[in-house]
């Protein structure tokens, strides 16, 4: 009997503890509605602070309207989120200044009302099955008042909630004794490592070209354009601003070109070998244990149309990452179509100097805030992570042409560049073949 007792006080506890895990699975799945609601198609995270932000665009059109009454109703709704949020109590002040005489009963939404009272309710209940439950719960909003999270855990969390991707510590930069270690071409020098380019996985690098070369490829470059080979844009304008002309050239259409004669063959030559000289030295500095691979090469001009540049206020290339898709309202990077997801680090190889404007520049993730700038000259490589840690953008080109090569790296060898190989195949000369 007292077995008999002990296997059903045993098959309780199981009991219990399923049921209190079936509710604990419930209100986490209340929890994350919001957090579905606000994300919108194609994204992978939501919109922060979804409920609040809307409220405060809800008061701010209410008032510009004339709806007064609304406008108080949607900005207090705000103050049941932020009791202490100024720019909120201002925009009330001023409603109720323009309202005149106060209104009995006006107060915030009553559907926000009952959405918070519930949603802290689950919260509570959340919280304290990870304290004594040993339960999970990601608190999705940043609304949560302190009270409402228990003592033990408030630290942990705070740092959980306000991680980002780009908080992470950036990786120490190479000294340069490790740089001539594995430098593989005489007359390259390192310029500016990523500490001096106030970022992370960022270098620069002279010296890759020497100024026959650059004549070289921008001969190329002009002969294919005079050719009509502008390989994946329509027409003569730039796919990112009116005030410029874009010319492309990959290194299939370039041995194409040469094997018609409609371009040297010395310079698709050498764009296939410069390209080979860049990815090795990608590979070296920043990753010598893993294989990188080009993913895709291509030799762009930007030219700036004349008569078109007065009080321009445009960019070159806008600030963009060059795997995932800038948000920059959230200062987030997602990792997803229709950015090219699997290039790992990205090189620009420029070719002249001879332009007004054209300088590549780095941004925080707010594609605001200029943390570097790069003045373009021959032979000077600036290659980094293709990641959300490295926004860039070009300035605009105001008088000129300006020429580089600009390349991506993969380590994922299923998008390598096979471009690159029938091109490579494409330009053997006749003795090679035979052997």
């Amino acid at each position: 009997r007292e077995e008999e007792e002990e296997e059903g006080a045993g098959s309780q506890g199981g009991l219990y503890e399923t049921i209190a895990g079936h509710w604990v699975r419930v209100l986490q799945c209340r929890q994350r509605c919001v957090g579905d609601m606000a994300t919108r198609p194609g994204r992978s995270f939501p919109v922060p602070d979804f409920l609040p932000s809307q409220l405060r665009r809800l008061h701010e059109a209410h008032a510009q309207v004339g709806n007064l009454s609304q406008a108080v109703e949607n900005v207090l709704s705000v103050l049941l989120f932020y009791p202490e949020d100024e720019p909120a109590k201002k925009a009330l002040n001023e409603y109720q200044a323009q309202l005149g005489e106060p209104r009995p009963g006006l107060g915030p939404r009553e559907d926000i009302q009952r959405f918070i009272l519930r949603s802290l309710g689950e919260k509570r209940q959340l919280y304290y099955a990870m304290e004594h439950l040993g339960a999970s719960f990601q608190d999705p909003d940043p609304w949560t008042p302190a009270a409402v999270i228990p003592e033990a855990l408030r630290e942990k969390l705070r740092e959980d909630q306000e991680k980002r991707p780009w908080d992470h510590e950036p990786p120490q930069p190479k000294p340069l004794t490790h740089w001539k270690d594995v430098l593989l071409l005489e007359g390259v020098t390192l310029t500016q490592d990523a500490r001096q380019l106030n970022g992370s996985e960022r270098v620069v690098l002279d010296g890759l070209l020497t100024p026959a070369e650059c004549g070289v490829l921008l001969q190329l470059a002009k002969d294919a354009a005079e050719a009509g080979a502008r390989s994946g844009y329509r027409g003569r304008r730039s796919p990112h601003t009116p005030h410029e002309r874009f010319e492309g050239l990959t290194v299939l259409k370039a041995a194409q070109l040469a094997q018609a004669g409609a371009v040297g063959s010395q310079g698709a030559k050498l764009l296939l070998e410069v390209s080979e000289r860049v990815r090795t030295l990608t590979q070296a500095y920043f990753s010598p244990e893993k294989p990188l691979h080009l993913s895709f090469t291509h030799l762009v001009c930007r030219s700036a149309i004349e008569g078109e540049q007065d009080q321009r206020m445009d960019l070159s290339h806008p600030v963009h990452a060059d795997n995932c898709v800038l948000d920059p309202d959230t200062g987030e990077c997602w990792r997803e179509p229709p950015a090219y997801t699997y290039r790992d680090y990205s090189g620009l190889l420029y070719l002249n100097d001879d332009f007004h404007g054209g300088d590549l520049f780095f941004t925080q993730p707010n594609a605001l805030t200029v943390t570097a700038q790069v003045r373009p000259r021959c032979g000077r490589l600036v290659a980094f992570s293709s990641g959300g840690e490295n926004p860039h953008g070009v300035w605009a080109v105001t008088r000129g042409r300006r020429c580089a090569l600009a390349l991506w790296h993969t380590w994922a060898p299923e998008h390598r560049e096979q471009e690159w190989t029938e091109a490579k195949e494409l330009l053997k000369e006749p003795e090679e073949e035979e052997e």
